[in-house]
């Protein structure tokens, strides 16, 4: 990972894992520099660090602020949602490089992948967040104590295609299956936000299960799938059954809360080697 003492520059998007990262990384004894995109970032993610705000369609000053920070290793966490016109912000830096990838950046992973492709042209060395957590990416297996009956097994397999699809097309990670029936799949609203829309949607019976997977063209050092206590709860909530994830790819922050927080709700936390899983398109 490069000199310990070098800067970590972050890219942060929304949810905790900024932070889980500019903090793991401060344990390591490196220094932070955050730069947060403007409309995308939670405020308390940047609370004692140093960090300039920026729109993500200011190029040039997010490389000059990353240089002028002594930034050589660089992650980029957190989610970013696609931004609207007004909210990109481009400088000239920023036009260069959206007329250079054109349509293609209308994507969550396109237009992350697209600065990340800029900034190595840069000299920045574009590491994932994985590199820099302890827990890093979650390991082939049952995660607590409960695991997935047959009609679980089924709904995660058909979750999976589901995924698959979803993510060819750039839309996004998660897709929620109950008894063959996907009551829905994420898009611009985020994990959290799915869980909550498909509470009321849930039929009698055994309750669904949450799916959410890497999207098979992803740079899997941007925006690998994450869930951690929260998502966790959020499923409970929503009466799911569990939760299915993708070995290596995927980060369970806060990973013994996480399966805590299943088993005290009966949920079955996986995470499923995805070369083995034949996914079903039933």
């Amino acid at each position: 990972m490069g000199n310990r003492a070098d800067t970590l520059g972050i890219l942060a998007g929304g949810g905790t894992l900024p932070r889980r990262v500019a903090e793991a990384a401060s344990a390591q004894g490196r220094q932070v520099f955050i730069v947060a995109f403007t409309g995308q970032f939670d405020p308390s993610t940047v609370t004692g660090f140093p960090h300039i705000s920026l729109r993500i369609g200011e190029a040039g000053r997010i490389i000059a602020e990353l240089k002028k920070a002594g930034v050589v290793d660089l992650v980029m966490a957190g989610g970013v949602r696609r931004p609207s016109l007004s909210e990109i912000g481009l400088d000239w830096r920023g036009v260069q490089l959206f007329a250079r990838i054109g349509a293609g950046a209308l994507g969550d992973d396109g237009l992350l992948a697209a600065i990340g492709r800029e900034l190595e042209r840069e000299g920045f060395r574009l590491l994932g967040a994985r590199d820099i957590l302890e827990s890093g990416a979650a390991v082939a297996g049952i995660l607590g104590r409960y695991q997935p009956d047959e009609q679980a097994n089924a709904d995660i397999a058909h979750g999976i295609y589901v995924a698959r699809a979803l993510g060819m097309v750039d839309v996004g990670q998660s897709v929620v299956v109950q008894q063959g029936l996907v009551l829905g799949v994420e898009a611009i609203e985020g994990t959290d936000a799915l869980l909550r829309r498909v509470g009321p949607l849930g039929r009698d019976g055994l309750g669904g299960v949450l799916v959410k997977i890497a999207k098979p063209q992803q740079d899997r050092r941007i925006d690998l799938p994450t869930i951690g206590p929260a998502t966790v709860s959020a499923a409970s909530t929503a009466g799911l059954r569990g939760i299915a994830i993708e070995a290596g790819n995927s980060i369970v922050l806060d990973q013994a809360a996480a399966i805590e927080t299943a088993d005290k709700a009966g949920l079955f936390l996986i995470a499923l080697d995805l070369k083995a899983v034949e996914p079903s398109q039933q």
